[in-house]
């Protein structure tokens, strides 16, 4: 696919840029890249992974693009003031999107398993490929986020897998509108609900790529997917749902601290059978029946797909317990909209304890758009003892508009009867919480498109060490 070209990612370190990288290069491609977190030194680890797979890094200052037959691939929030993209367009280099070059590579595959929805994308990509993986199927995976049932030595960074068979899995983006590139032989749609874009475009995004599938697999227990799945051809479309009437219907849920158990129905198969999963939450329960539909579509038997979720271990940042300290846990998680974050909470609500919880933004935009619904989110959610800390929204270059700010959302959450603080200081912040702390607590490190909050978490256990 990659026809012999060399490639160059501006921001190679990205969630959807490295598994990318990793793929062509696993594919025989001559790729290189650059990134700004390489130049200000933070995150050595993941770019020693990348060196390891034959991948060449250069400073962001246009030194690594030095000839018209690079095809340059960069995410549409690189600017094109950035060196690299001002040196491309000099020496007239092909460019293509993050997206773009995905879906070429998922477009030519022959059988391609596109997964869509506002959340929930990666855990489901993970369930299928560990399916797949695991019945020995050789998936190609592109994926945002760290698979730990794929982390070696060798590998500490497996978003993508590079496989030899014939499927082609990956999530899909709508928050950018690059989902409508893509032409999914099985296409699965997890949810819809409000993050970067109004409902009324993600409706038309959503129905649009469902509609494409040979075999569409939906949420009906989802109101707004639900409502699509009304416009699909009923022969072409694979309904689940929890606690849902629904073509794969899950009942009986019995959560865990670390995971949940549920019954698992079969419409027209005649078939029920327990699973257990290793991973909590009600939202996992959703994911999980999102997989083994997807599963099913690409012709494995349920009792297959249901026998190797049982080993999946989940995925970094994603309720990810970083370990225990004096009685304090705290966990990783990548929530970052009402829905995810909603969800989070749930799960971390169905045990006791009391929550700590830090959200950091993850950008001035989406702070704007989803205002509302995530004051009403954290009112709802947050008990009374719970304690919210927002720091200010993650900022890592180019011009940005700040009309709605944490101190905005905080003071909102706060006059409806929460305890909710604005620390704009991160590190400030998670002392904070340290010192707060007490045996029994909870604390959460939430937000998306900055991984060192992992090191952040970290930092947290690590002072409750001490």
């Amino acid at each position: 696919m990659h026809n012999g070209k060399p490639h160059f990612f501006v921001g190679i370190g990205g969630s959807g840029m490295m598994p990318l990288a990793m793929i062509l290069a696993g594919q025989g491609a001559s790729v290189a890249g650059s990134d700004r977190s390489l130049d200000s030194g933070r995150l050595p680890a993941k770019f020693d992974a990348l060196r390891s797979l034959g991948i060449d890094l250069f400073p962001q200052d246009g030194s690594g693009i030095t000839s018209p037959d690079q095809v340059v691939i960069a995410s549409a929030a690189v600017e094109d003031a950035v060196p690299d993209m001002v040196q491309a367009a000099k020496l007239g280099c092909p460019r293509m999107t993050r997206a773009e070059l995905n879906a070429k590579l998922f477009n030519a595959a022959p059988l391609s398993i596109g997964v869509a929805g506002t959340s929930g994308k990666s855990t489901v990509t993970g369930m299928i490929a560990w399916i797949l993986h695991s019945l020995d199927r050789d998936p190609t995976v592109m994926n945002g986020a760290v698979m730990k049932n794929f982390v070696r030595p060798e590998a500490p960074f497996a978003s993508a897998l590079v496989g030899g068979g014939d499927l082609y899995v990956s999530e899909v983006d709508e928050s950018d509108g690059s989902i409508a590139l893509y032409n999914p032989h099985v296409a699965v749609l997890n949810n819809v609900s409000l993050d970067h874009k109004s409902l009324e475009e993600l409706r038309a995004l959503f129905g649009d790529f469902a509609a494409k599938a040979r075999t569409t697999v939906v949420n009906v227990g989802d109101p707004e997917s639900a409502e699509l799945a009304r416009a699909l051809d009923e022969n072409r479309t694979l309904t689940f749902g929890v606690e849902a009437d629904a073509d794969l219907f899950a009942y009986n849920l019995q959560p865990e601290p670390n995971g949940i158990r549920f019954e698992l129905e079969v419409f027209g198969n005649f078939l029920q059978m327990p699973v257990t999963l290793q991973v909590p939450g009600r939202h996992n329960v959703a994911n999980a029946l999102a997989a083994i539909g997807a599963a099913m579509a690409a012709d494995i038997a349920v009792g297959d797909a249901v026998d190797a979720l049982a080993t999946f271990t989940g995925l970094k940042r994603r309720f990810e317990l970083v370990g225990t300290a004096n009685g304090v846990a705290v966990i990783d998680d990548f929530g970052h909209n009402p829905d995810k974050i909603g969800a989070t909470l749930d799960t971390l609500h169905a045990f006791p304890g009391r929550i700590l919880a830090l959200f950091q933004p993850h950008g001035y935009g989406p702070l704007k758009v989803m205002r509302q619904e995530l004051v009403a989110m954290f009112a709802e959610k947050l008990r009374a003892d719970d304690q919210l800390i927002l720091p200010d929204p993650v900022y890592q270059g180019g011009t940005v508009a700040r009309e709605v700010t944490s101190a905005d959302i905080i003071a909102d959450i706060a006059a409806m009867g929460r305890d909710a603080r604005h620390i704009p200081d991160r590190a400030a912040a998670a002392a904070h919480l340290a010192a707060i702390a007490q045996p029994g607590d909870r604390i959460v490190i939430m937000g998306a498109r900055d991984d060192t909050l992992s090191q952040l978490a970290q930092s947290i256990l690590d002072d409750l060490e001490r």
